[in-house]
């Protein structure tokens, strides 16, 4: 067992972050020694990060470890696909000093782990940003003189000029309270002028923030003066999967929900949740759609004095035809995260992953990767037209002769399988 619990944690330090799509937008760990990065605006974890141009963001992370090191903050603004903004200079969108060290950092206390944790508040006495938009944080090592960042922290900003409406039905254009959910969505102008639509607007359309399946800059199919709507659309049916499974390590020494039992292998905590099966049948339960908080028992100084187990997700069924099976969320840094892929014990009936958490409440799915690079719900958990599912539509403005892509419409809702 001593060596199994070896070879695990050393798995886990030559883990290499996802490839990034063409189209990606991930808060994500590009290092080993990078755990639990977040980002958070307005104080709320459970929120997708967009917030209204001068609202309080905070990005954080821990450096397994306690040596200090030397880490800057690079801040960059993006078009809405996420590619740089290279029309526009740097000084269009940040007044202050870009490239700052990041001075705000604390070692953990009384954890079997080690870490530091680092954070970076913005705006700050050194940085203000100016532009509605798409931005990325890029973390680096100075010390090290590294190119590549260790991390990225990703988030918009808004400034909310025009209206977005939206509707979430389960009578769809290919089944009726079945297997999917059809968005619906119009956009006002407000007093913005729009002159070609098609050419002017980009949007997104995202269900649980997921970015593999993701519907961008998808032409409208009405036309008004005051604005457009996209009306059955096949392009806006999801697959509205199921219920996400969730678990709370709270204390290290009592199994929290969803966990079947907590267990110490020295040198670290083991977390063994509940195994799952997927589902014939709908089956309701309040989630947070991938989402994770880090808590402890008296959620008291958090940041420091949580402590990491390696946490054992547990899917029961048979070998699944077609690819390869993994366990997905938020904290995770997008899908497919390799370090979350799952493979299969013949003698336990069950595709397994051990992966390494920060104590706290934790929602997951397990997903099945498609030829088309996007997770798949049907084999591994079913997919139910009463499943709760957040949908957000951000819509960005460009007018002709402009230079960068403004976010100034977003909305966020939440389906309820009863449409």
């Amino acid at each position: 067992m001593k060596q199994q619990i070896v070879l695990l944690f050393i798995l886990s330090l030559v883990f290499q972050a996802p490839r990034c799509a063409a189209f990606a937008q991930f808060t994500r760990s590009l290092s080993s020694e990078i755990r639990t990065v977040q980002t958070v605006v307005n104080g709320d974890p459970l929120q997708p990060p967009v917030a209204r141009l001068g609202a309080r963001v905070e990005v954080s992370f821990d450096q397994l470890s306690h040596a200090y090191t030397r880490y800057i903050y690079k801040i960059q603004f993006c078009n809405a696909d996420w590619t740089p903004a290279t029309e526009i200079f740097e000084s269009d969108f940040l007044q202050g000093f870009n490239g700052q060290p990041l001075e705000d950092y604390e070692t953990s206390f009384n954890t079997t782990i080690l870490y530091t944790h680092y954070r970076l508040v913005l705006p700050n006495e050194d940085v203000r940003l100016l532009l509605p938009g798409n931005y990325r944080v890029s973390i680096f090592n100075d010390e090290a003189g590294d190119e590549e960042p260790v991390a990225e922290a990703c988030f918009s900003l808004l400034s909310p000029q025009m209206s977005v409406g939206a509707t979430v039905t389960t009578n769809t254009d290919v089944d009726f309270n079945q297997k999917h959910q059809q968005v619906s969505f119009s956009v006002n102008y407000g007093t913005r002028r729009v002159v070609d639509p098609q050419r002017e607007l980009r949007t997104v359309v995202m269900q649980n923030r997921r970015r593999d399946h993701a519907v961008v800059n998808l032409p409208p199919n009405i036309q008004k003066a005051t604005g457009v709507e996209w009306n059955h659309r096949r392009e806006l049916i999801f697959p509205a999967g199921a219920e996400f499974h969730k678990f709370e390590m709270l204390d290290m020494h009592v199994s929290g929900m969803g966990i079947d039992r907590m267990q110490w292998f020295e040198p670290y905590y083991h977390a063994t949740l509940f195994a799952v099966s997927p589902q014939h049948n709908y089956t309701f339960d309040h989630d947070a759609n991938g989402a994770f908080i880090v808590r402890t028992m008296d959620d008291e100084e958090v940041d420091t004095q949580a402590d990491y187990a390696y946490v054992h997700f547990l899917l029961q069924t048979p070998r699944l035809p077609g690819g390869d099976v993994y366990v997905s969320g938020l904290w995770n840094g997008g899908f497919p995260n390799p370090e979350c892929r799952m493979t299969y014990d013949e003698r336990a009936g069950a595709y397994e992953a051990v992966v390494p958490l920060k104590q706290g409440y934790y929602s997951y799915q397990f997903r099945q990767l498609g030829s088309d690079g996007v997770g798949q719900t049907a084999r591994t958990e079913g997919d139910f037209y009463q499943t709760e599912n957040e949908y957000i539509i951000l819509v960005y403005h460009r007018p002709q002769g402009a230079r960068y892509d403004a976010l100034v419409g977003y909305a966020k809702i939440q389906s309820n399988g009863n449409h």
